[in-house]
């Protein structure tokens, strides 16, 4: 394994850990994560989970509205995808087809928990075959659950999958998180609207950048309306007024 490389050869292979018991192939994973240049939040209230993540459209000639990194996987169940795109349409075809193989056996739609399981299960996978590469995003998944309420959930390519209460992803990821925690230490009840405003002052606060509405999408789910949905942009600029007429 001495054929140069960035850590001694042990990076060259998927599946070979290196004296030091790390998998770098992996933790260059991690890294696509944190430099696809976008950041995302998600985080749930009182009766809401709402994903949030920066629109980004690279290119002048580009129809705004084929560029998203919101997906729904079912009716109830949606996702914010945090790295490489093309990595993430195809974790999303792969997670839309586990929900609805899951409805065609079970009869009922998969549970949030259930689906985060799965992605995470397969992305362990790719950390272990030599032919196959792990996915350089990170999911997040929202969902209103009838018995447990709202639930956020993510999934990176390790194969690691946990719920939270208000997590992150991306470029300033950990800037986000530690604004959340110290937004959420004490365990405050959330309206709707300041969840989804609290997502966006997040990033707005770690990203240094007063939003315009075309900036960001947001996709939410309630207790009255547990389907998922992406907000409008008319939505977003309400919510954007209201955070600068509070501040």
């Amino acid at each position: 394994m001495s054929r140069g490389g960035g850590a001694g050869g042990y990076d060259r292979h998927i599946t070979i850990f290196s004296p030091d018991g790390h998998l770098y192939q992996v933790e260059y994973a991690f890294k696509a994560i944190t430099s696809a240049g976008i950041t995302s939040v998600a985080l749930k209230g009182k009766d809401c989970a709402v994903v949030c993540t920066q629109k980004k459209v690279p290119d002048k000639l580009l129809d705004p509205a084929s560029v998203t990194h919101i997906f729904q996987l079912t009716p109830s169940i949606g996702c914010v995808m945090t790295g490489l795109i093309a990595d993430a349409r195809a974790q999303v075809a792969r997670a839309r087809m586990e929900a609805a193989e899951w409805k065609y056996k079970f009869g009922y739609e998969i549970p949030v928990h259930m689906l985060a399981k799965r992605i995470a299960n397969l992305a362990q996978v790719y950390t272990q075959h030599a032919a196959m590469r792990p996915y350089g995003v990170s999911m997040m998944l929202i969902a209103y659950d009838d018995e447990a309420g709202p639930q956020v959930f993510k999934c990176d390519p390790a194969g690691y999958f946990a719920g939270y209460k208000g997590t992150s992803a991306g470029t300033k990821g950990q800037e986000a998180t530690n604004h959340l925690e110290k937004k959420l230490k004490k365990d405050p009840v959330l309206s709707t609207e300041e969840t989804v405003e609290l997502a966006i002052t997040t990033l707005s606060t770690v990203l240094s950048i007063d939003f315009k509405p075309t900036d960001i999408e947001i996709g939410i789910v309630t207790k009255e309306d547990p389907t998922f949905r992406v907000l409008s942009v008319g939505e977003i600029e309400t919510h954007i007024t209201r955070i600068v007429e509070r501040d």
